[in-house]
């Protein structure tokens, strides 16, 4: 037992250092997350190595041998301060980084652009600023089949948004984005493993996370957050471009007040459309 014990321990090490899986390529501003894990890791896996060895030192150690008995020894205060003192250091080790992280994570940057995404079952919808800069106001009462993502249509400031209604989602290279969450029906998580950002959706609220695209490329969005019989399923994608492509494309897409002018002009042209006699 004592020798598979140590295997144990010199397999997982060789494991962990010789595995070829490991986390996608980082396409945004978050490495420190990844030296936030990589710090858990070692210390983890430290901890990890020394428990199994000393399992397997006792076992070799202590093993019965005959004419020798146990020794009884309910306490020792020594042992158990210095057992509390390093694993306080550990855990100190392990939750000061991440602490560091999260104040970064919930300061965003005032320059950082705000896009909306729209969470239900089972898609993504996307809102960006027009010409304005700014988002206008949105409502889950205004929601209808004109209206996807409940805009208010009488602010002036949405009329120039941009609607996204499960397509996918353009940002800039180097832009700092923050991402304003609502959901339409129960609890959503939007994740892009690239980007090692995520934030739950919760119904009823706006929460929102930023970042900044480091390198261009196409990324799965996904939903990290168990949201009904097709979660599976609920996929979008992330386009990042460079600036010049990222406004060409912006300017191609269809603004709140262009829709709602396109679906009143198919409305009335469905009620003027004559009857066609079958007799």
């Amino acid at each position: 037992m004592a020798l598979i014990l140590v295997l144990i321990a010199v397999g997982s090490v060789a494991f962990h250092l010789l595995s070829p899986w490991w986390w996608t390529p980082i396409a945004s501003n978050w490495s420190y997350i990844d030296t936030t894990l990589i710090i858990t890791f070692w210390i983890t896996g430290a901890v990890f190595v020394v428990i199994v060895l000393f399992m397997a030192y006792c076992l070799w150690r202590f093993r019965h041998r005959p004419g020798r008995r146990a020794a009884y020894e309910p306490e020792s205060p020594r042992l158990e301060a210095g057992l509390i003192a390093v694993t306080a250091l550990g855990i100190a080790a392990m939750l000061a980084p991440g602490l560091v992280v999260w104040s970064q994570f919930v300061r965003t940057p005032p320059d950082a652009a705000e896009v909306e995404i729209l969470a239900q079952q089972w898609r993504w919808s996307f809102r960006l600023p027009g010409t304005d800069g700014r988002l206008g106001a949105a409502d889950i009462r205004h929601v209808g089949d004109d209206n996807p993502l409940g805009l208010d249509p009488q602010d002036s400031a949405g009329q120039d948004d941009v609607v996204i209604d499960g397509g996918d989602l353009h940002l800039a290279l180097g832009q700092p984005v923050k991402l304003l969450m609502r959901s339409y029906d129960v609890v959503h998580n939007f994740y892009v493993p690239e980007f090692r950002a995520k934030m739950d959706i919760i119904p009823g609220m706006v929460t929102h996370l930023w970042f900044t695209p480091s390198r261009t490329g196409s990324f799965d969005a996904i939903c990290n957050e168990v949201c009904g019989s097709s979660h599976y399923a609920m996929r979008g994608r992330v386009v990042v471009e460079d600036e010049p492509t990222f406004r060409a494309w912006l300017d191609r897409q269809e603004t709140f007040s262009q829709r709602a002018a396109r679906s009143t002009n198919t409305r009335e042209a469905g009620l003027h459309r004559p009857a066609i006699d079958a007799r």
